[in-house]
């Protein structure tokens, strides 16, 4: 199959569901996965047949360029269930854009558009079970590509493997976090590939991440690779500063990602005619903020977090503590956005796509 030319979807359905054996109530994030998987590989210039199998290991070569190279891209979506039974996807088209834009980044081809998203209902629909009601429950979907060429020439891949994996997944984080703003390592940089969903992005930002947490923080906020002034993402999320009663956001550049989260957070901030900045924020600027107290809040926006707030930062030794917001901007939104995921509330964008 090429990106012109559809093949009917192969489907091999499991002869046992093991969603009996799963215990919903004590989830690790990502490390349960559902009954079946897509997959599709792309050779001799074209995507071939695309199959939805059952969930099972790979056999791939060890010289697999993805292992030397690391063109590798994924994305990160979910599936909702709401009081009746009935199942959602929210804004997937915006994670199948994104898959592309990475892909092209990344020089790996482009998946078609139809295919995608057929394949993504489908198989929705045959692990409905593994979908359960109630806020902040979900089905974390996992699509991802991988250069499965074998031979370790420094030269792009030509050939690849399109996956979807989908895991049963609670709320990520429980409570506040506490972050270091960057003042050393960088997680991208101008003309690079940060505002790519690629594997190594998140590779190289778990040494210092690991640096962070044995001082008692969990996350680092990123800062611009050139001079360390401007902040940039928080961890894996977006990141967004109230100050008094405006929301600060950096703008998207080739070094920020494209979080569908953030703007979702975006468009309901306007709704609810919140100023709204997107533009670069200085380091020296939340700081002060932070001294005369007109820093608000800090949370991070992303798919597998919703909303994260912040309690604390440190920067440079110094930390600086966050007053609890009984009512601030990170819960409303986080209740707004859930509301619409989980069917709770109406849906003035048109962002719930129904599944079954």
């Amino acid at each position: 199959m090429n990106s012109s030319t559809a093949q009917k979807l192969d489907i091999q359905k499991v002869k046992t569901s093991r969603v009996t054996e799963v215990d919903f109530n004590n989830l690790t994030f990502g490390s349960t996965f559902s009954d079946h998987m897509f997959e599709c590989d792309y050779k001799d210039g074209g995507w071939q047949k695309p199959t939805i199998k059952p969930y099972g290991p790979l056999t791939i070569s060890p010289a697999a360029k993805v292992f030397h190279y690391g063109q590798a891209v994924f994305e990160g979506m979910k599936a909702y269930k709401d009081d009746h039974g009935k199942v959602w996807l929210f804004r997937p088209e915006e994670n199948f854009k994104r898959i592309n834009k990475s892909s092209v980044r990344m020089a790996i081809p482009e998946f078609p558009k139809e295919i995608f998203l057929e394949a993504l209902t489908t198989l929705v629909k045959l692990d409905k079970e593994w979908v359960k009601p109630g806020l902040g429950n979900s089905l974390y979907i996992r699509p991802f590509v991988m250069a499965t060429q074998v031979g370790v020439g420094a030269s792009p891949s030509t050939e690849y493997k399109f996956m979807i994996l989908m895991s049963p997944a609670q709320a990520y984080y429980t409570g506040d976090v506490k972050v270091v703003i960057a003042d050393h390592y960088s997680r991208s940089a101008n003309g690079g590939v940060g505002a790519a969903k690629a594997a190594g992005n998140y590779g190289a930002q778990f040494f210092p991440t690991n640096l962070a947490r044995e001082k008692g923080f969990q996350q680092v906020i990123w800062t611009d690779a050139s001079n360390h002034e401007y902040l940039e993402e928080a961890g894996t999320m977006n990141v967004f500063f109230r100050v008094n009663n405006s929301l600060l956001t950096a703008p998207i550049s080739d070094r920020i990602l494209d979080g569908v989260t953030r703007k979702s957070v975006i468009a309901l901030a306007k709704k609810d005619n919140i100023t709204v900045e997107e533009r670069p924020v200085l380091v020296s600027e939340i700081i002060e903020a932070a001294k005369n107290g007109t820093l608000k809040e800090i949370f991070g926006a992303g798919t597998a977090a919703v909303i994260s707030p912040v309690s604390a930062f440190s920067y440079k030794e110094d930390t600086y503590e966050l007053n609890k917001q009984e009512d601030g901007f990170a819960t409303r939104f986080k209740k707004e956005l859930m509301e619409i995921q989980h069917n709770l509330s109406e849906d003035p964008f048109g962002w719930r796509l129904e599944v079954v």
